[in-house]
């Protein structure tokens, strides 16, 4: 590792705290200079370092910039490993991590950025991803058969993971818009968008990769007025929090559910967390959103084991989403909050 990066490490492991140049000198078998250059260059990109005499350097709390440094401090032991990846813009890290996953990135890699200039949802649409106020991250999987029969339960294992992550980070109680959209507050701070690698020769999935984007904090140009209504942040209203804390507790948990997904024992969190379930929908499978005589009405009852959403029918019958648009009637604003499942798609190579 560089310099600058094993000192950035041990500023992120002691916010607050005061490191002279010589103990980090010491510590790292290097001169007090090339400490010195090494702050000198975190302070360029960004990072709030303080540095007083006598009392050398601290990194500020108000410092919020996503590093792999910050971010592995918060993993578990088992997942300090994994390979992280931090860029200051990417079109999207979903594509970023499937260019990676093609040249034989490992397992487990995670792609974040402060800035997506291209982030994307389900057919085509954009993800709003202005700099330095997400976590715009992406997570490489290689299932083996048995897991890859179950892929597309990585989805509402994803959206189970963020919920405990802001759980464990915030103490507040998010909920789950069937089947990828967390919200908090009343509105939408995350999206997930999953989408599967099949390898042409054998049909199998080769390689899965869960987008994650969070809405941390508001821009200060304000978010297109479209989503306005609907868009909300995690730390709104609140004393910012590190984003590397909140991206490495929903990795703890991300990792922990991949590697029991097949026992979907977070399926009773992912209900306990629902706000669809016991609320009427209006929905459709078609493919043409605005063809209005494929819209349906019923109530949903339930989730199943395998995520699908259990809609009891007007006419008294049944039915089992698996892929859809779904949209919930709002009654104190009269309006229709659409969400959207992502779901999982396969693309040959």
């Amino acid at each position: 590792m560089s310099v600058k990066t094993e000192v950035l490490r041990l500023l992120e492991a002691n916010r607050e705290k005061d490191l002279s140049g010589q103990e980090l000198a010491d510590y790292l078998g290097v001169s007090r200079v090339a400490v010195w250059k090494a702050v000198k260059s975190l302070k360029e990109e960004g990072y709030h370092v303080e540095a007083a005499n006598n009392r050398g350097y601290r990194l500020l709390n108000d410092s919020d910039i996503l590093s792999a440094e910050g971010i592995r401090l918060g993993l578990d032991n088992s997942y300090k490993d994994r390979q992280i990846l931090v860029y200051k813009s990417v079109d999207s890290t979903n594509q970023e991590v499937k260019r990676l996953a093609l040249g034989g990135a490992e397992e487990g890699l995670v792609v974040l950025a402060e800035q997506q200039t291209g982030g994307k949802g389900r057919r085509g649409r954009s993800f709003f991803s202005p700099p330095g106020c997400g976590i715009y991250m992406s997570v490489l999987f290689r299932p083996g058969d048995e897991k890859s029969r179950n892929a597309v339960l990585l989805t509402t294992a994803a959206s189970v993971a963020v919920c405990r992550g802001i759980r464990c980070v915030l103490q507040e109680e998010p909920e789950i818009k069937w089947v990828n959209d967390v919200y908090f507050r009343g509105k939408k701070v995350c999206g997930i968008l999953t989408e599967a690698v099949s390898d042409v020769e054998s049909g199998k999935i080769d390689t899965v990769v869960i987008g994650i984007g969070v809405n941390y904090r508001a821009p200060e140009n304000g978010v297109p007025e479209e989503i306005r209504e609907i868009m909300g942040f995690v730390c709104e209203g609140d004393a910012p929090l590190p984003r590397n804390s909140l991206a490495a507790a929903i990795l703890n948990e991300l990792y922990r559910l991949y590697e029991g997904l097949e026992e979907r024992t977070y399926m009773e969190d992912y209900r306990k967390w629902s706000n669809v379930i016991g609320r009427e929908v209006r929905f459709t499978t078609a493919v043409d959103l605005d063809d209005e005589t494929q819209w349906k009405y019923g109530t949903a009852v339930d989730i199943d084991r395998d995520g699908g959403l259990v809609v009891q029918m007007r006419d008294g019958g049944e039915m089992v989403l698996r892929t859809g648009e779904v949209t919930l009637r709002v009654n104190d604003v009269d309006k229709e909050i659409v969400c959207r499942n992502e779901g999982v798609y396969g693309r040959d190579i």
